[in-house]
């Protein structure tokens, strides 16, 4: 890996700018500072600053140009559009799992319409019943997470804290209502795995809101998603 590499990977580091990255890489066409900053729900000012550095680290590339076919003189000064300068780093994004997200939510409402319980609990309910449908005996939990998105860390206490959150905008926006889902998935993923480990609530700036402890002992793992 060059020293350019080096730093485009490290610009990436954050995860305001891992959003713009990922935001521009689904976009059909370039995005201006106007609407990056009201999709990721930040001031212009702080957007701009971070799609600078991008550009800066050779991941971005900006282009001045008039907003729709307006041109000449009345037509306005031209604004700074973004566009990806190095797809390749886009597999330096942590993954999301939206479409995993949007699953859970659905059969959850359909649950609650068939049984009439709540939303809420019908949720962890089906968040449950998917981790353990995810989860695999023969291997172990370090390794499901990492394949689906959560890049579990070491914590040297032996376990791991979890580095991404694959449902990151969704649990900024509604925080009570994905994390408590997240933990229950989590927790079921992890009973179901060759070494089960305790799971339970606690956020991680910039990470996921869910914390893995050390292996159990007896070798069943503590369901502490509900």
């Amino acid at each position: 890996m060059t020293s350019d590499d080096l730093t485009a990977v490290a610009a990436l580091a954050d995860p305001v700018r891992r959003e713009l990255v990922r935001l521009l890489e689904a976009a059909a066409e370039p995005l201006g500072r106007d609407e990056l900053a009201e999709r990721v729900g930040l001031p212009r000012a702080t957007v701009a600053f971070h799609l600078e550095r991008l550009v800066d680290s050779g991941v971005l590339a900006a282009e001045f140009r008039h907003r729709g076919d307006k041109r000449g003189p009345g037509s306005g000064r031209p604004a700074k559009f973004y566009t990806l300068a190095r797809d390749e780093f886009a597999a330096a994004v942590p993954p999301r799992r939206y479409a995993l997200a949007g699953e859970l939510l659905a059969s959850a409402v359909e649950l609650s319409d068939r049984t009439g319980r709540p939303v809420r609990e019908c949720l962890l309910t089906v968040a449950d019943e998917r981790g353990a449908d995810h989860s695999d005996t023969t291997r172990p939990l370090a390794d499901t997470l990492g394949d689906l998105g959560y890049e579990p860390v070491d914590d040297d206490a032996g376990g791991f804290v979890l580095a991404n959150c694959p449902f990151h905008r969704l649990s900024s926006r509604h925080t009570d209502v994905i994390c408590s889902a997240n933990v229950a998935y989590v927790a079921a993923l992890s009973a179901g795995a060759s070494d089960p480990r305790d799971t339970w609530l606690e956020p991680l700036e910039g990470g996921c809101c869910v914390r893995v402890g050390r292996a159990a002992a007896d070798g069943l793992a503590t369901r502490s998603g509900g």
